[in-house]
């Protein structure tokens, strides 16, 4: 399947449509994106946000402007928000708890975070502030080459995170990088059986696409082909998960990566509402970002015949969990 082209990758993608449909109906769910701060404390070889990056202006939002954004200005089709940093421990105390607090007083959006690795003090009064849904990436499966690539902390340390926001009522969702040098079908093979072993409720590929000021800058953009088989494969593998296509897919394949996506039975799209004077610092491969807005999004989805959905997705893991327990 990972190597499948033509008539053959047209047939997987077709059959992890279907069992997506079967699963969810032909509806993605859509959130917005919030980046609120690009100070980093890791130093990994593929992100523009790394420590080392000295040439970079770093900012941290402030919570009662970023809440007024979302708050008036939110896109209609926008069910759920998720805020992002880079690893900053000074942002989530001093910018995301205080905007979670208010969002949830004041909205009926589901909440989720992607902000690295935490104590267990700050997971727990994010979890009080009102976000359910935390985003963390393992990114490479193999441990040598997490090392390696500088990931960050250590391999250990982030499954064990993982585990221990599942363990503590967090619905997770992970993902790994498609494409990095030197990385072959071995390595993606490693990458999705990693990912099936975790406890996730959904899982994200990303193209590797070189980044502005890392030492990756001159290295080839991931082979498009091999992260959409990639993608195909996790929705025939978990026809349960919630699995994104990632604003990146635009960079691997300008012309329809973002469009073949929705093909291989993806069902969540990301509306990005970070404030357009900072958007070009959250460096994560580019400066000149490829950014998702309501309207490209709905266009695509009607192109590959979906529907918004009508129920965020933390609604949608609310409603699963009691299913489960019934």
């Amino acid at each position: 399947m990972l190597t499948a082209r033509g008539d053959e990758q047209g047939q997987w993608m077709e059959r992890a449509s279907a069992v997506r449909d079967q699963r969810f109906g032909r509806r993605a769910f859509v959130r917005a994106v919030v980046e609120v701060s690009n100070f980093c404390r890791e130093n990994c070889e593929y992100c523009g946000m790394r420590r080392d990056n000295k040439s970079l202006h770093r900012f941290r939002g402030q919570a009662e402007q970023l809440a007024e954004l979302v708050i008036e200005h939110r896109p209609a089709s926008v069910t759920d928000l998720n805020i992002q940093t880079g690893e900053d421990p000074v942002a989530v105390r001093e910018v995301v708890l205080p905007l979670l607090k208010i969002l949830q007083r004041e909205t009926n959006l589901g909440l989720s975070v992607c902000l690295g690795t935490l104590s267990a003090d700050l997971y727990a009064a994010l979890q009080d502030a009102g976000a359910s849904i935390y985003i963390i990436k393992f990114e490479i499966a193999n441990r040598t080459n997490y090392h390696l690539r500088h990931a960050p902390g250590t391999f250990d340390e982030r499954l064990s995170t993982i585990r221990h926001l599942a363990e503590k009522g967090w619905n997770v969702s992970s993902g790994f990088i498609s494409g990095l040098p030197g990385q072959g079908i071995d390595d993606v093979i490693e990458n999705l059986a990693l990912a099936a072993s975790l406890p996730l409720a959904g899982c994200s590929v990303s193209p590797f696409i070189p980044g502005e000021s890392t030492p990756l800058a001159k290295e080839t953009t991931a082979d498009v082909e091999l992260v959409l088989n990639s993608m195909t494969a996790m929705r025939l593998m978990r026809p349960d998960w919630v699995i994104p296509v990632v604003s990146a897919m635009n960079l691997a394949d300008p012309v329809e990566g973002y469009r073949r996506g929705w093909r291989t039975g993806a069902n969540l799209a990301t509306i990005n509402m970070t404030p357009s004077d900072v958007r070009g610092d959250y460096l994560l491969y580019k400066r000149d970002r490829f950014i998702m807005t309501e309207g490209r999004i709905l266009k695509a989805l009607e192109n590959e015949k979906l529907q918004p959905s009508e129920i965020g997705l933390a609604e949608h893991y609310r409603q699963q969990r009691e299913l489960a327990a019934a």
